[in-house]
């Protein structure tokens, strides 16, 4: 399958930049480019996007707005949006991680992460960048008590056993095969585990079920 995907950006340098690298994969193309989020949420549904790599400040409609816009749309609930920021900490990826990002991504990454990055938004099998992601909800949550989320602890409650111990190893940041070998399962038992979680917290894909660990306050941030 060729992973269809839509660069959102207002540089065109940047965007052109990105076109080259994606359509030089034999399992990429790109099939979109937008100046602003409201030509992205546009074009991803005019292209039938799996992924695409939202700047997360662009004029007029910003990535943010965008990436929700996505998000609550029904028909669009197969895209995945990779937000791309030149900040390591940036408040603004914690709210697009909220509204539904699959992770973020910096500008300044290597082509190669960039190109993981789209593999795995696209397969939904895990969390972009999970040791910055999750320090950077670690830190953004350790501000205060004000982000914990009562009615997400009470939905906690739907999940087993088993499956509130899956949700914390995925909020540590770890791989279907590495929960697997800690919990002394197979990784399709994890895999299912995850489904069945994610269904349950009404969570898209791994990045939130690791948002929703945080703000529940089943996993505390650490502060140093």
């Amino acid at each position: 399958m060729t992973i269809r995907v839509l660069l959102a950006d207002d540089q065109a340098l940047l965007r052109s930049a990105f076109r080259v690298l994606v359509d030089s994969e034999p399992d990429m193309e790109v099939v979109g480019e937008a100046s602003d989020g409201a030509e992205a949420v546009r074009l991803a549904k005019r292209t039938a996007a799996d992924v695409v790599l939202m700047d997360i400040r662009m004029p007029g409609t910003d990535g943010l707005a965008a990436t929700r816009l996505i998000s609550a749309d029904p028909s669009l609930a197969q895209v995945r949006v990779v937000i791309l920021t030149t900040f390591e900490v940036d408040d603004y990826v914690i709210q697009a991680l909220r509204a539904g990002a699959s992770g973020f991504l910096g500008k300044g990454s290597e082509p190669e992460e960039l190109l993981n990055a789209i593999r795995v938004a696209a397969g939904g099998e895990a969390l972009l960048s999970p040791a910055a992601t999750k320090g950077l909800i670690a830190r953004f949550l350790a501000q205060g008590d004000d982000d914990r989320d009562p009615a997400r602890s009470e939905r906690l409650g739907a999940l087993t056993g088993r499956e509130r111990e899956v949700l914390v190893q995925v909020a540590g940041g770890h791989s279907n095969d590495e929960i697997a070998e800690r919990l002394e399962v197979s990784p399709l038992t994890v895999k299912t585990h995850v489904n069945r979680a994610m269904a349950k917290l009404g969570a898209r894909d791994r990045a939130q079920l690791v948002v929703i660990a945080y703000e529940s306050g089943l996993v505390r941030p650490r502060t140093d």
